[in-house]
């Protein structure tokens, strides 16, 4: 009795150990998938405040260069220098004809020093070149300027020989391997290669643009990847981007690593790389089963006017230009047979004053073919004289008329884009962005490009006949995401994109199967060595270091807004109302209110003295010139703006502007920042600025005229 009582009571004791352990196995895991639950949400916070602020600066970039269009179109120069100061600024230098920029780009007048110890090329080039350049660029070595301008010619070469999209076989390789956005991180691509081999004709590639940009080793990249294509050209091909843009790169660091590293010949390589960029064909196409392209597609993407749009016209996509454009309208209603009639002072309506079209002879019997195609082709050639006199195009921008949008020889009755037509065909593709909703509306984030929902996805799909889109654009933490039921797959190859453990890089494979296979990788040592919550502190602490100087530099305009809610004039808002209030000034589209604490000190009434808060922000960003608080957030605010505005002026990339242009600049750019100055005022300006007094206005000097002005007001 009492040996089965002992035995009763061991049970119960074991029982009840038995259910305390379950218990704690319960709360822990219960806490555990809290923690997990808090980490991903101050990731996903964090990460939407990267791609808030990224994208609003790719806005105000789009935003400054609508500006430039409106002074294009609205602007009359009162001058002989003014006109020329404007056709400078903006118009470029396209023009430029090909033996024009062979002789400015001359790279065997460059001789190459007995003391260079980097890389030689030689051409045409063998993979030996290829290993030779891997391993100087690991060395930090640096091309020589006569190579990289003669392998920039040899690109230019190859590229203008290539259809807008590209054609892939998985059948001659084992598979074909797609890159996404690089932007300058030359060891993602070194781990790239690293880990899946380099190009050869077993192993094909397709980079899906924004190789530059961001990063500091932009040219190495470019240098690398175009080796590759001329060493490779049926194994490597390479499509163009939204950063494949001289405009862009003005702002987003190219242009000046570039003149930075060559700071001698770096003109005629940002010259050649311009138009290098404006050749990269648009899209590829796996298998004619998988399309390959930079940003997306919307309800208009034509894959048949992409193959037929003459893509070198298109320097900058950012630059549309809208009287030629009003002109290109006459030139097409005139070959339609439409007349376009103005009406003359007294209201009657009259014939515009423009070049009467030739009218072309009578076409002879198609019997006898050699008279036909001898006619076709006089005739094609007074069109083109007739539009080259309708839009005022001289000799030396013949390159920029789209014979095949005049006539065509092929096929007399075939479609007429207008040049709006085209370059929204070609904006869609480089700046879209999938979402999950139907339709397909104006990308208002980015401000260029479209969203397109999964019915534009399905519409594409099927009447292509093809089974899923690859594109890139856009930063995923995976380094990849599907969307739209697994049709579109963005991919993006930059780890560490935002800071270091933000988000890993990642590249896919495609078999024959067209199966997709996903390689992920960090290419920063540091980033394998943090723990997930140090990975997640790190960034929040950068994302939030960046979000308070946005907040700053839109200081007048939160004071603005909190005192529509601060009725009294307290000095005083609720957190609710500061929330709001924020969001309506910075149209940033973030949740204000799960940010709040890492903003805002918290307070027992829930109130905020937004004064106090905001004199707290300018003491973060103060900078040692002690330059005053409101003069600081101009700078904060305008600075982006500012320097690329400096550097498109800055035509010769210098570093350096004239008085005159300086001059003519503040004239133009007046109205647009609410700043008024006179002529002589402008004259005491650019004499006060110039420190040095060597008859040259650099960055700074620029920046600080815009302090002073600013300073008067």
């Amino acid at each position: 009795m009492g040996s089965g009582s002992s035995v009763n009571v061991n049970y119960k004791y074991s029982l009840q150990k038995s259910e305390n352990a379950f218990k704690a196995a319960v709360l822990i895991q219960r806490w555990y998938r809290r923690y997990v639950a808090r980490l991903e949400m101050r990731r996903r916070c964090t990460w939407r405040i990267f791609q808030s602020i990224e994208y609003a600066c790719e806005q105000d970039q789009i935003k400054l260069h609508n500006f430039f269009s409106y002074l294009m179109d609205n602007f009359t120069p009162s001058s002989s220098k003014e006109r020329d100061f404007i056709s400078r600024m903006f118009i470029s230098g396209e023009s430029f004809k090909e033996a024009e920029l062979e002789k400015y780009c001359d790279y065997e007048s460059l001789e190459v020093p007995d003391s260079y110890t980097g890389p030689h090329l030689s051409f045409p080039l063998l993979p030996d070149h290829a290993t030779a350049l891997l391993e100087a660029f690991k060395q930090k070595q640096q091309l020589h300027a006569r190579y990289v301008l003669n392998l920039l010619h040899e690109t230019r070469k190859h590229l203008k020989q290539l259809p807008n999209i590209s054609h892939v076989s998985t059948c001659y390789s084992e598979e074909v391997t797609v890159c996404g956005d690089l932007h300058g991180q030359l060891d993602d691509l070194f781990l790239i290669f690293y880990k899946n081999g380099l190009p050869s004709p077993s192993k094909s590639y397709v980079f899906n643009g924004d190789f530059v940009d961001r990063g500091k080793q932009s040219l190495e990249i470019l240098i690398i990847l175009f080796t590759f294509l001329l060493i490779y050209p049926k194994e490597v091909h390479l499509n163009r981007g939204n950063h494949e843009d001289h405009m862009v790169n003005l702002r987003y660091g190219f242009t000046k690593e570039v003149m930075q590293k060559y700071k001698l010949h770096g003109k005629k390589i940002l010259k050649m790389i311009q138009n290098v960029f404006c050749w990269l064909p648009l899209a590829t196409l796996i298998d004619q089963k998988v399309l390959v392209i930079h940003g997306g597609v919307s309800n208009t993407t034509d894959l048949d006017m992409l193959e037929k749009i003459q893509r070198n016209k298109f320097i900058s996509v950012l630059r549309a230009k809208k009287r030629k454009e009003l002109n290109r309208n006459v030139e097409i209603k005139e070959i339609n047979g439409e007349s376009q009639a103005e009406p003359d002072s007294a209201g009657n309506e009259t014939m515009s004053s423009l070049p009467s079209q030739p009218r072309p002879a009578q076409a002879p019997s198609m019997a006898n073919r050699v008279e036909f195609s001898r006619w076709v082709r006089q005739t094609v050639q007074e069109q083109i004289e007739w539009c080259r006199k309708l839009v005022d195009i001289s000799d030396s921008e013949e390159e920029e008329l789209t014979c095949s949008s005049l006539v065509s020889l092929t096929d007399l009755d075939g479609p007429c884009w207008t040049r709006q037509e085209e370059w929204k065909q070609i904006l869609d593709i480089l700046w879209s962005d999938p979402m999950p909703q139907e339709g397909c509306r104006e990308n208002t984030v980015r401000g260029g490009g479209c969203y397109f929902g999964p019915d534009v996805t399905g519409k594409i799909l099927e009447k292509y006949n093809l089974q899923f889109l690859i594109r890139s654009h856009e930063c995923k933490q995976d380094g990849y995401e599907f969307c739209h039921n697994r049709k579109v797959l963005t991919i993006f190859s930059a780890s560490n994109y935002y800071e270091i453990g933000s988000n890993r890089g990642a590249y896919v494979k495609l078999g024959p199967d067209l199966v997709p296979h996903f390689v992920q990788y960090q290419a920063n040592k540091t980033a394998h060595t943090l723990t997930m919550t140090q990975r997640i502190s790190r960034v929040e602490e950068s994302a939030f270091r960046a979000l308070r100087e946005k907040l700053f530099a839109h200081t007048s305009a939160l004071i603005s807004a909190f005192k529509v809610y601060d009725k009294d004039n307290t000095g005083r808002i609720t957190l609710s109302n500061w929330a709001t209030a924020v969001e309506s000034v910075l149209r940033l589209g973030l949740p204000w209110r799960m940010l709040r604490p890492q903003l805002v000190r918290s307070t027992a009434d829930g109130m905020l003295e937004y004064k106090s808060w905001l004199d707290d922000l300018a003491m973060e960003q103060r900078s040692q010139e002690h330059i005053q608080s409101s003069l600081l957030e101009v700078i904060y605010r305008n600075r982006s703006n500012l320097e690329t505005i400096f550097r498109i002026i800055d035509r010769d990339h210098s570093g350096l502007i004239s008085f005159e242009e300086f001059h003519q600049t503040w004239k133009l750019f007046s109205s647009h920042m609410n700043i008024e100055l006179t002529d002589d005022g402008i004259n005491d300006l650019v004499r006060s600025i110039d420190f040095n007094k060597d008859g040259n206005i650099d960055f700074n000097e620029f920046l600080e005229a815009f302090r002073l002005v600013k300073q008067s007001q």
